[in-house]
């Protein structure tokens, strides 16, 4: 074959591959996740029809898409959780094996490990993350200061030392975060926007308002910081949607498919009335937590709107849920009469059903069935596998270790095949585990809720001891965790606790793939 020959093939092999790729953005779907931050399964109206709290967006949501009742977030607080959601992995693997963060850790994500977003911008997606992070950042130091970013996690007290804070160089760009991280955009928060130091908002990688005054607190669980002048509790989450919708204006006129992280800080504390949006102040009938449910719902159908306006809808594939359970209700623990997680037992921080299981919500028209529901077992974390299911990826064995896809329990709910996991772990704030498999549901070493022991949550637990009477507990027969039969049924609890070792030890609880 002669030389201008070959030259022609190689040209028209590119062209082809160009085209192929070309062909297959064009009828990928766009990808939405919107997260709330603490929003339990009793929350909303279409899982709890007696919620005091109307959920009008996402019962739409629910209508016209699928609905899963055994969902559960990786951990039962938010930075294990968005560890475990963004990476595919679970986030006790890491140096983070309990608690959260509070202000200025470190990236939790290493930087050579895949994300949802770069795993999506590998299939030619334009990605954005907007609204909370809480996954770490690299926070720089001023000239001639020092400051330990290598401190052993979790760091301790909740509040960084103001003579600490002060050695942070505002004005310097922030490393290790989401756009190092396969996001091309980000505008956001470093942590709970309305509880975390500082407070001020992100773009990219540079502070938007310098931080100047500093910041007693003066709501609950409000740690003392530098807050920026443009800052309010009341707008965060406003402001986190109309960046989101900015940005859907935009990419719908692309033509490369987009993905949009938001993550939300409603319903999270502070649950007071004056941070209530005016517009949505007394909307609910469980009092100001209520009113910040429904300020998410508000932002769901925001996003909805936009989505139809643009004319994406139909090509758009549409999650929304929450990071772990919720508080029990606000900051005084009223409740209302509202069950927040339903009538699961436990709340945020707990090992329990309440701590963990969470609503979530998938809406794909003409791929998804409008009105279902499914019960398949999925986890957060199991994201990843899924996306790259979508796009027929096999991940690599150092990416998404603890990720099952369940694509195909979206396209085929009633299918008799196998549809994902059979098995998941879990884990509470203060490092208790629990792993369930099937029917069965395992807490080691560990009898109570295992949550901060603060009674915060609504539980003074503790941490893992192997003194303490495990709890073994039948799902099908007890969903709400009330009769203990780890002493009745001996082989089960051994079976699950070596089940647990096992994932433990390998690192991992998917399997590596065939070669």
């Amino acid at each position: 074959m002669c030389f201008y020959n070959r030259i022609t093939l190689l040209l028209l092999f590119i062209l082809s591959s160009l085209l192929q790729v070309r062909a297959q953005q064009k009828s990928a779907p766009n990808i939405i996740v919107i997260l709330a931050d603490d929003m339990g399964y009793g929350d909303l109206s279409c899982y709890n029809p007696q919620s005091k709290i109307h959920t009008p967006n996402m019962d739409k949501l629910a209508h016209q898409g699928m609905r899963f009742t055994d969902a559960h977030s990786g951990a039962s607080v938010c930075t294990p959780s968005r560890y475990s959601l963004m990476t595919g992995r679970y986030a006790w693997r890491t140096a983070l094996t309990k608690q959260v963060f509070y202000n200025y850790e470190p990236p939790l994500i290493e930087p050579s490990r895949m994300t949802l977003a770069s795993l999506l911008k590998q299939q030619g997606y334009q990605t954005a993350a907007i609204g909370k992070w809480h996954i770490g950042l690299g926070w720089p130091s001023k000239p001639g200061t020092s400051f330990n970013m290598q401190k052993p996690l979790p760091w301790p007290g909740g509040t960084l030392p103001r003579e600490e804070e002060e050695k942070i160089d505002f004005k310097a760009p922030i490393t290790g975060g989401p756009t190092e991280l396969g996001f091309d955009y980000f505008f956001g928060a470093n942590a709970c926007p309305t509880c975390n130091t500082p407070y001020c908002y992100i773009e990219n990688n540079r502070v938007v308002e310098q931080p100047t005054t500093y910041y007693t607190g003066k709501y609950l669980e409000q740690r003392g910081g530098f807050r920026s002048a443009d800052f309010d509790e009341k707008t965060v989450d406003s402001l986190f949607t109309a960046k989101a919708i900015q940005y859907i204006e935009k990419s719908a006129k692309g033509k490369a498919p987009f993905f949009l992280y938001l993550a939300a800080s409603a319903p999270h504390e502070p649950a007071e009335e004056e941070v209530v949006p005016a517009f949505l102040r007394n909307k609910s009938k469980a009092g100001p937590r209520g009113d910040l449910v429904a300020y998410f719902d508000w932002m769901v159908g925001q996003i909805m709107a936009a989505l139809q306006k643009t004319g994406v809808d139909k090509n758009t594939l549409l999650i929304v849920t929450s990071d772990n359970g919720p508080k029990p209700g606000n900051f005084n623990r009223v409740t209302y009469g509202h069950k927040a997680a339903g009538d699961w037992r436990g709340f945020k921080g707990s090992v329990w059903e309440g701590g963990h299981r969470v609503p979530l919500i998938v809406r794909w028209p003409g791929k998804v069935k409008a009105g279902t529901v499914s019960e398949q077992l999925i986890g957060l974390q199991d994201l990843m596998a899924t996306f790259a299911a979508l796009h027929g990826v096999t991940l690599p064995d150092d990416a998404g270790e603890d990720s099952i896809s369940f694509l195909e329990a979206l396209l085929n709910p009633s299918g008799s095949g196998k549809q994902g996991r059979s098995d998941i772990i879990f884990h509470s704030t203060n490092g208790v585990f629990s792993i369930r498999k099937g029917p069965w549901k395992l807490i080691p070493d560990c009898d109570n809720s295992g949550d901060g022991g603060r009674g915060v949550h609504g539980h003074n637990g503790t941490g893992p001891d192997t003194t303490m009477t495990s709890q073994l507990y039948h799902l099908e027969n007890d969903p709400f965790e009330l009769y203990n039969l780890a002493k009745r049924n001996v082989p089960k609890e051994k079976e699950l606790r070596a089940l647990l070792t096992r994932y433990q030890q390998e690192g991992r609880s998917r399997p590596r793939t065939a070669k």
